[in-house]
């Protein structure tokens, strides 16, 4: 027990001086819970409010796509790099050492494959897993105007109701069928409805024309999809352009993992991200890192 000799009164109670309370930064965060917001906090920097996701969770619809074969070989060098890491618990469980000591958001969602139809999702974790896995957040993807919006929609809102319980976010990921338009009217809707279901977070695509309204109307932090590969200048005009316009981060796979040097392309995109340097700056800065790393 504490030591009970020499107790002094306490003198310092700072009277006049109100107690601060500060709020928290995020944007739509600030009635969430301590734990989520401590969680949102190991996600999104503190220091600039945005954040760099690595996502390599492709394998669980797609299996061993180019540059995943081997997760070991390819993504592993990018772990200490990277603000945060996206992939699935078998991944996760069996390739990344817990020493790596990275926030993870944990893909949620599955049950579908690139033979099938996509939007067939089903939660395919449990939260008590996400749990054990010191999550700090979950992933599932919705898929607005598809044959299975709906179930989509409740795999969203069965996670967002099981992660309040535990103080674990949700993301949703906007997904796109074949048949769906690519515009800011299709992901200012698809990214609200996420919002309005309870989602602390939504991962959405770019787009040229319009960016600024989805991100404008979504009341939670919007990241970034970084889609199909693009050339190194394209990809970080597209983050930068996204940050611009309202975008709290990117969540990158394939611009990052199948560049000619992912490291030194993980490290461009977070100078946009984080320190607002300009794409041209930016590709300037990977061609002299790619000369480093080769």
């Amino acid at each position: 027990m504490a030591d009970l000799d020499d107790i002094k009164d306490g003198k310092d109670f700072g009277i006049g001086r109100p107690q601060q309370n500060e709020a928290f930064y995020l944007k739509g965060c600030g009635a969430l819970d301590w734990g989520m917001q401590s969680r949102l906090a190991r996600i999104f920097s503190p220091q600039t409010g945005r954040t760099v996701m690595l996502a390599f969770d492709h394998g669980y619809f797609q299996g061993p796509t180019t540059g995943l074969e081997r997760i070991d070989l390819s993504i592993a060098p990018l772990y200490q790099e990277t603000d945060v890491l996206m992939c699935t618990r078998g991944i996760l469980r069996s390739v990344v050492p817990p020493a790596t000591n990275k926030p993870v958001v944990l893909r949620a969602s599955g049950g579908n494959s690139i033979l099938t139809e996509l939007s067939r999702e089903s939660v395919a974790v449990t939260m008590e897993d996400a749990l054990r896995l010191n999550a700090c957040a979950v992933a599932a993807q919705i898929y607005i105007g598809s044959e299975y919006e709906h179930q989509s929609i409740n795999n969203i809102i069965k996670l967002v109701d099981e992660g309040s319980r535990y103080g674990i976010p949700t993301l949703a990921v906007t997904g796109v069928g074949k048949d769906m338009a690519r515009d800011a009217r299709y992901f200012s809707l698809a990214s609200r409805i996420a919002a309005e279901m309870g989602a602390q977070c939504v991962k959405t695509y770019f787009v040229d024309d319009g960016f600024e309204k989805v991100a404008a109307s979504c009341p939670v932090p919007i990241v970034i999809a970084g889609g199909k590969k693009l050339p190194e200048l394209d990809a970080l005009d597209m983050c930068f352009r996204a940050i611009d316009q309202g975008a709290a981060g990117v969540d990158m796979g394939r611009n990052i993992f199948q560049s000619e040097a992912p490291l030194a392309m993980l490290q461009a995109v977070k100078k946009v991200v984080h320190e607002n340097m300009s794409a041209r700056e930016a590709y300037q800065f990977w061609l002299e890192a790619k000369h480093q790393e080769g």
